[in-house]
């Protein structure tokens, strides 16, 4: 038996959090039973919103921004509001991204669905948003935006992919859980909203704080790193396609950690335990 939801004064209100937990349930369970192809391409439309917010993010705002610290914050937070475009993209036009399906960890924990349907959504979600992500960076590279501003962009570009590579292991991985904590919690609030325009504001601070705080989001770094490896490759530095890989495969470990976990599994054990449901319900 669900529990037990507190009447709401009008259609205008959000939804109550236990009313989002139930949500965020049950949109997994639809998410997990989703059939592949359409998974897929819905998982490449959200590898190429998020590489379009990063891309933004990378000609608007961190580009010449360098050697102002009086400005540094403020850049930092136009930086996070131009890159929600990805978000934005994600939720409002409709798309599969992987980080925010952390969030079918409480369709598992409720008996919804199988460990083998949350590997298969997850696996191929992943796969989809780095087709996406990777050829955003290659139409970008063949548009010439790099050469922008006289190669500042392209610069700016390189120069972003050598910091994330720079990451020791426990920075990639507490900053990818500190990130996809902000992702979830703005999924989250989405599914409280009533409109287009909450779920836009919804997303904006969540958003805007987890990339001032220069946190690390798996997809976008399947934008990031690939351009900046590319950009790099002819130069008298070039970047480490090792090293890409390796920070993005700790970034995706902290990613799930904070998605699941500490999003997740917490509001499920706080929202939805006390409805009977568990593993156990799973044949």
């Amino acid at each position: 038996m669900d529990i037990p939801i507190p009447p709401q004064n009008s259609q205008l209100d959000a939804y109550a959090p236990a009313q989002i937990a139930m949500r965020v349930r049950e949109v997994g369970v639809a998410k997990a039973a989703m059939p592949v192809p359409t998974m897929f391409a819905l998982a490449v439309l959200a590898g190429a919103f998020i590489a379009l917010g990063a891309l933004f993010f990378t000609v608007t705002v961190t580009t010449g921004s360098t050697g102002q610290p009086a400005a540094f914050g403020l850049m930092r937070l136009a930086g996070g509001i131009t890159f929600s475009l990805g978000l934005i993209l994600v939720v409002v036009g409709g798309a599969e991204l992987f980080t925010g399906n952390n969030l079918i960890a409480m369709a598992w924990a409720s008996g919804r669905v199988t460990t083998g349907q949350v590997v298969r959504n997850w696996g191929w979600v992943y796969l989809g948003n780095l087709v996406g992500a990777v050829g955003t960076a290659l139409l970008v590279w063949l548009a010439g935006v790099h050469n922008m501003s006289d190669g500042a962009v392209g610069e700016t570009m390189v120069r972003i992919a050598r910091t994330k590579i720079s990451l020791d292991p426990v920075s990639a991985v507490a900053r990818g859980i500190l990130c996809n904590v902000l992702v979830c919690l703005a999924v989250w609030l989405c599914m409280g909203a009533r409109s287009v325009a909450d779920k836009i504001l919804a997303i904006i601070f969540p958003i805007s704080a987890f990339v001032a705080c220069g946190f690390e989001h798996s997809v976008a770094n399947m934008y990031f790193l690939p351009i900046g490896v590319a950009l790099a490759a002819g130069g008298p530095a070039p970047l480490s396609i090792f090293g890409a890989v390796s920070n993005l495969a700790l970034v995706t470990i902290g990613n799930i950690f904070g998605g699941t976990i500490l999003v997740a599994l917490i509001y499920w054990f706080v929202y939805l335990r006390a409805a009977g449901e568990g593993r156990s319900a799973v044949r």
